[in-house]
């Protein structure tokens, strides 16, 4: 028997399409393999960081004992050094503010849990990264409300009127907004917000006396290791950071990591190639992927300037079905392209209209080329789009 809470999380494998399906694909050995469009990995550089970690980590005891027990505590320091160098925030960073945690999705957890209580919520733009109803919601019971932006609008000043009218009809069902949640760069779009556009939001969570979250993995477009499952939250509210010790024990990451981690962050000249290397081919494969988008005449939000993906418009492309729900359209797209060997995923960033997914292009060229091989084909083949 479980509880009520265990039920609901045991039932989230019942929703369709909730989770993405594993590439497949290999060139030599399984050539008719899925290929994943749909997870945001830098795939061409993470070789670059596996060989620097064969050669250049170097393990010791504290490596291998509890956190509390190490002598050395470098990886807070190397995080607040590298973020001062990289984003220049207006006031230094210092170690003290740095929260170590296992990953994005362990800090996402940590903040629903210290911010808010089973049953309030925190308020997102939409088109959005999906996993945040996993992230707030799985164990800390915060719910995902969703102001409806169309893709541009959410990175101009004018999306403030969106922002309150979600606030006023979460407060109409007794849902109580703790705190407001930004992807910068974003999740789907690709895109840096506008100072403008940040001065207004920040000015709104002031109004309303809401905590502000920005979540900034793809800053510098991440190390292309989500495997190590290392991140960090930083901030300036000293009680926050005293409640997420609290509960440090069950979202730290392991000592080994924080080797890792610290030596890469500490190994300027390698952070410094390695970013330059990481821009480079993100702007020849979002060349490339853009390019074939625009010779087929597939609609996408154009201005990407980071991150790993676009996204783009296949409503044309959605069966003209009366039998089935809308969402249900969607998953038979999605459906058309997996049978063709392809996946993106549906409905995961919560788009108010159907038919747009996120395409991740971070892959070597040769996988990039063959994925949009199948998207082009699959989609000549259904119906072509009105003109």
């Amino acid at each position: 028997m479980l509880s009520s809470r265990g039920k609901t999380n045991a039932d989230r494998f019942d929703i369709p399409w909730r989770y993405a399906v594993a590439p497949t694909y290999n060139k030599e050995t399984n050539p008719e393999g899925v290929i994943s469009f749909g997870l945001a990995e830098h795939v061409p550089v993470r070789s670059d960081i596996a060989e620097y970690i064969n050669n250049k980590v170097k393990f010791n005891t504290n490596s291998v004992c509890y956190g509390s027990m190490a002598t050395e505590h470098k990886l807070e320091g190397a995080a607040a050094a590298h973020l001062n160098k990289y984003l220049k925030p207006l006031k230094p960073i210092e170690p003290r503010m740095v929260m170590k945690t296992n990953g994005c999705t362990a800090a996402g957890n940590m903040l629903a849990f210290a911010l808010a209580d089973f049953g309030d919520g925190v308020l997102i733009s939409r088109p959005v990264y999906g996993r945040f109803e996993l992230d707030y919601g799985a164990q800390g019971g915060v719910d995902i409300v969703y102001a409806d932006t169309d893709p541009d609008e959410a990175f101009s000043p004018t999306c403030i009127e969106k922002y309150e009218k979600a606030l006023a009809d979460a407060k109409e069902r007794g849902v109580k907004i703790r705190a407001v949640v930004l992807v910068n760069p974003h999740n789907p779009v690709g895109r840096c917000y506008p100072t403008e556009t940040l001065i207004e939001i920040l000015k709104f969570c002031n109004t309303h006396q809401l905590h502000l979250i920005s979540d900034e993995i793809y800053a510098l477009c991440d190390f292309a290791s989500g495997g190590l499952r290392l991140g960090f939250i930083v901030s300036h509210n000293a009680e926050l950071r005293r409640s997420l010790s609290a509960i440090s024990r069950f979202n730290g990451p392991s000592s080994a990591v924080e080797t890792i981690g610290a030596t890469i962050l500490q190994d300027e000249e390698f952070v410094s190639e390695f970013t330059e290397k990481s821009r480079q081919d993100l702007a020849y494969s979002y060349r490339i992927a853009t390019s074939i988008l625009e010779e087929e005449s597939i609609n996408y939000i154009k201005g990407g300037n980071a991150g790993f993906f676009v996204y783009v418009d296949l409503s044309p492309y959605l069966p003209n079905d009366d039998t089935l729900q809308p969402q249900e359209r969607e998953f038979a797209l999605a459906q058309k392209l997996l049978d063709n060997g392809l996946f993106l995923h549906p409905g995961e960033e919560h788009c108010k209209y159907l038919g747009w997914f996120r395409l991740v292009y971070s892959h070597d060229e040769h996988v990039l080329r063959e994925g949009l091989r199948r998207l082009v084909k699959t989609l000549k083949s259904l119906q072509q789009p009105q003109t």
